[in-house]
């Protein structure tokens, strides 16, 4: 059987414009001979739906379309398609809705598959609104048998995990059956087809591709996984689809960060896809682009704003930008209090002149001056400090959003995932905007992402590479005043952050004083409430700050 795998970018709710996409990639596909092209999870209405599944018209829209779409495989010689939807549950108890994979052919659905395991850890919700599927089967197309899955139901696979997150492998269930066939079937090749949803964090399209290659490899089958790709909200799909043969060797590969089509034949399989490039640094970059670019797009703007402070954060976000939504849609602004230095002034210039944006500048002398002559009658007889620091801040953020108000303009924060942890940034401030774009990227892997933008050329002055970092909020200030340097704080911060590691765990694996590590973390545990307030963060992090990350913000901590 020739199959394609449909990689595309959907938008959640827009079931016009997703059923064009799926037709013209169907069409593509057919135009190639292919017996079955298959599109991702939940590619009808996008993913994820959220609490639009329990509207009545959502689901109701997203069964019409699915009717629409089966009328388009009416014509003889055209390819079935297999897609991902939701449809309403036929249970007399328990949730309304079902996630499932429907197979289109001869004009009509044919077949339905409904997702066994709903995911409910990290970012995934799924328990909320769906039900479980109870049983699996076969589905035959052009008289060959088909494994059909959907993203979840293929990763419980007690051969390459540890432990399984649960008692059932659906996988397991339907090679069960497979191998109950009728005689004339059991020569076939074995396909299991996986529609996924599978949201990119730094290493996981390798986990995918090793999980998948063990999976061919324990039944002797093909398996091909058709992965979404695209942004939505703050999750970056990564596609990467792909299609391995019973041996474990990839035969089609589909591109990541992009939509794709590629072929595999199941009676051949016999051409092996080259290896996939693994450049963590490039593929985060790639991420947060074509995250950044969504948002903006799919929240129906095309304009963004970035403070340019000459500092390294606001540089990589401005070179992101760009890269995502072109220079011409892109403003810097920047905002110099008499505690910016002229080099950094002087390294904001370069930087949007590097990269083509118009940069405007808005000294805040004056305000800031205003501001705090306002104050005098109540702070009398105290000294400068955080209050008169974080003014000038939160005035940024007031015109930043003027200007966004103005001009139609996203604000793009600038804060990186070490700030977000440790609270060291300023609610309503340098936090005010639409997107934290490097919300889930640390310090020093913001130094990484900024070598890579200038691995042709200078785009990032390297005076603001090189400098030591510093909010300039006060004469000659220097983060290193009230954080640990950066290269040990960060992996102190990933350990408790992303892998829940006590004090005493990350001392000893470290090697560092565990008082210095409590006093980390107490600013961790301090700062939950400014983070539950913060912009939305694209993930491209095992645990990023956001729905992945639950904790209630009025406790008491002992760490």
């Amino acid at each position: 059987m020739k199959i394609a795998l449909a990689q595309i970018n959907p938008t959640v709710g827009d079931f016009a414009g997703n059923a064009n996409k799926i037709l013209e990639f169907a069409a593509r596909a057919e135009g190639l001979g292919v017996d079955l092209v298959v599109f991702p999870e939940l590619a009808v209405c996008g993913y994820p739906p959220a609490d639009f599944l329990e509207k009545a018209s959502f689901l109701a829209r997203a069964e019409q379309v699915v009717v629409e779409l089966a009328g388009w495989t009416a014509v003889a010689g055209r390819p079935a398609i297999l897609c991902g939807t939701v449809m309403a549950s036929r249970a007399s108890a328990g949730k309304q809705v079902r996630n499932v994979a429907a197979m289109l052919d001869g004009g009509r659905v044919s077949f339905v598959q409904q997702k066994m395991l709903l995911p409910f850890y990290d970012v995934f919700d799924e328990q909320r609104y769906f039900e479980p599927a109870v049983e699996q089967t076969l589905v035959c197309l052009r008289g060959e048998p088909l494994a059909i899955t959907i993203c979840e139901d293929a990763w419980n696979d007690k051969g390459f995990w540890p432990r399984q997150m649960y008692p059932v492998d659906p996988v397991e269930r339907l090679m069960e059956k497979w191998e109950s066939q009728p005689q004339d079937l059991v020569g076939m090749p074995k396909v299991i087809l996986n529609i996924s949803a599978s949201p990119y964090w730094q290493g996981k399209p390798q986990v995918r591709q090793s999980m998948l290659g063990a999976l061919a490899r324990r039944h002797g089958a093909f398996v091909a996984m058709t992965n979404q790709v695209g942004g939505n909200d703050s999750l970056v799909f990564d596609g990467s689809s792909l299609a391995i043969r019973p041996d474990g060797e990839v035969v089609a590969r589909a591109a990541a960060f992009a939509e794709d089509l590629v072929v595999f034949d199941t009676e051949d399989g016999a051409a092996v896809a080259a290896e996939a490039e693994v450049d963590e640094v490039a593929a985060m970059w790639s991420a947060l682009v074509l995250g950044t670019r969504d948002y903006v797009r799919k929240c129906g703007f095309s304009k963004v704003l970035v403070g340019l402070s000459g500092g390294i954060d606001s540089a990589l976000v401005a070179a992101i930008a760009v890269e995502a939504v072109g220079k011409e849609n892109v403003i810097g602004v920047g905002m110099p209090t008499e505690y910016s230095s002229l080099g950094s002034i002087d390294d904001a210039r370069k930087l949007a002149k590097g990269l083509g944006v118009r940069f405007e500048l808005l000294p805040i002398h004056d305000v800031f001056a205003q501001f705090q002559q306002v104050l005098q009658p109540l702070f009398a007889g105290t000294e400068f400090g955080l209050a008169e620091e974080n003014l000038q801040p939160r005035i940024r953020g007031t015109l930043l959003m003027a200007l966004s108000n103005k001009f139609g303009a996203l604000v793009l924060t600038t804060g990186n995932k070490s700030e977000m942890s440790t609270g060291y940034c300023t609610l309503y401030g340098d936090m005010v905007g639409a997107l934290a774009v490097i919300g889930d990227v640390m310090k020093t892997r913001v130094y990484a992402l900024s070598r890579h933008v200038n691995r042709v050329r200078e785009v990032i002055p390297w005076e603001t590479i090189s400098k030591p970092p510093s909010a300039e909020l006060r004469p000659e200030q220097l983060d290193t005043d009230s954080l640990p340097p950066y290269d040990v704080l960060d992996p102190i911060l990933e350990a408790y952050v992303e892998r829940y590691c006590s004090a005493e765990q990350i001392a000893s694996e470290q090697g560092v004083d565990v008082g210095l590590v409590k006093s980390v973390l107490q600013l961790v545990e301090r700062s939950e409430y400014k983070r539950q307030q913060a912009a939305p963060v694209l993930k491209v992090t095992r645990k990023s700050f956001g729905m992945g990350r639950r904790f209630p913000i009025a406790v008491k901590v002992q760490v």
